[in-house]
């Protein structure tokens, strides 16, 4: 009878190992398996998001049959349509809402925030928020928009009778859709909390506890989209700077009551605009960078591990990214030379990646192992690395995804 808690000791004990730059017993294997356990089983995308118990089975039975070294949960990031649903969330399309039932969602990337609030952003984020943010993100909250502002509210003679709004049959549908939202997200952390602990059982190590983003990034993203950002470099660079400072410190408190809340001491950190070909050198080194750099710094001195995935190109960011403590953070490359990014960080990082996704999809099982071959005799032989898709799995054959864990599992014990 196989004994699960050694299994669990067994698979963590070898991906921090990794992490600190020591040889495990093999090469550990992990994924982000995005909606690839549906295809894997058969399932819609769209019946994975809306039904719990299927997602629970689905992603359960993949991971049993695959046996990766650590799992990542579906369900805050995977199993929330009805979320999505009742807040008629503007920032994805998911299947069903945009999309075909078997494809996973996209990222719609909007101008939430203009140019001309940057000054409203920095004066008052939490009235920002409140005000423009929600109403233009979530339309179920559209009416917060004619709130006043949050800061006039402050005694009995000052502001209390604006409460007044707050009657209004306007207000009455946000009230309704954020009791439902929130009935609608328990229900998701409610099966988050069991899928985590099924894992466990079955002695599989959770891959990360907590998100995080570079500020750059964050305002990018979510605020002003990649075409203002862009622009804000050079019209309002004093802008950018101030913003970025503003959230910096929200990156990390958040991320940091994350992974106090799950116990688990990693933090996932996509890195997005910050590549070789998005921005100059000398802008990296102003505008990203330092943020970045103090965001690790943070977690690291928490004892939490940063997981950094590093999409697109960022070969000329290496020097950079490696100004780190020894065997303190993971970097996973997409399509940066990984080759290379081993030479140059060898003794500080580990090294997490990647096998690239054209491979997954349309190669051969042959093709991946050869691949894996490469990864792991110029990545792995001392030590210090992780074997990975380049980026989460989405459309991967079944038969290449098994092909890249059998040829890891298997050589990666004998290097």
């Amino acid at each position: 009878m196989i004994d699960t808690q050694q299994l669990l000791l067994e698979r963590g004990k070898r991906v921090a190992d990794a992490v600190a730059l020591k040889k495990p017993d093999r090469v550990p294997i992990a994924c982000l398996w995005d909606f690839f356990p549906a295809k894997w089983k058969g399932v819609s995308v769209k019946d994975a998001m809306y039904n719990h118990e299927l997602m629970f089975e689905t992603w359960g039975e993949c991971m049993e049959h695959f046996a990766p070294d650590t799992v990542d949960n579906p369900f805050p990031l995977r199993g929330f349509g009805p979320l999505l649903d009742r807040l008629d969330f503007q920032h994805l399309r998911w299947a069903g809402r945009g999309l075909d039932e078997n494809t996973g969602y996209q990222f719609v990337e909007l101008e939430v925030m203009k140019a001309e609030e940057y000054d409203h952003f920095l004066y008052d984020m939490s009235d920002f928020m409140v005000r423009r943010f929600w109403p233009r993100v979530y339309k179920a909250f559209a009416p917060l928009e004619k709130l006043p502002p949050l800061n006039q509210v402050i005694s009995y003679f000052w502001g209390i009778h604006n409460a007044l709004f707050l009657l209004s049959p306007e207000m009455e549908s946000v009230r309704t859709a954020m009791i439902e939202a929130g009935k609608a997200s328990a229900e998701t952390l409610k099966w988050a909390a069991a899928y985590g602990k099924k894992m466990a059982e079955l002695g599989f190590p959770p891959s990360y506890g907590g998100f995080s983003q570079v500020p750059f990034d964050t305002l990018g993203d979510f605020f002003r989209g990649t075409k203002g950002i862009m622009m804000d470099l050079y019209r309002r660079p004093d802008k950018v700077m101030s913003a970025c400072e503003k959230i910096l410190p929200i990156m990390i408190d958040t991320a940091i009551a994350s992974t106090k809340r799950t116990g688990v001491p990693t933090v996932f950190i996509p890195l997005h605009k910050g590549l070789d070909n998005f921005m100059s050198a000398q802008q990296f080194q102003k505008f990203y960078w330092p943020h970045m750099k103090e965001l690790l710094d943070a977690f690291i001195r928490e004892g939490i591990t940063p997981w950094v995935l590093v999409e697109g190109v960022c070969n000329k960011r290496l020097e950079a990214f490696r100004d780190v403590p020894p065997g303190k953070v993971i970097y996973h490359f997409e399509a940066t030379d990984i080759f290379l990014a081993k030479k140059m960080m060898q003794d500080r990082c580990c090294i997490r990646g990647n096998v690239p996704m054209s491979l997954l999809t349309v190669g051969t099982p042959e093709d991946v192992k050869a691949y894996c071959k490469k990864l792991i005799d110029g990545c792995a032989v001392d030590g210090g690395f992780i074997m990975d898709a380049a980026a989460p799995l989405s459309d991967a054959r079944p038969e290449n995804v098994q092909a890249m864990f059998d040829f890891t599992k298997d050589y990666g014990a004998r290097i």
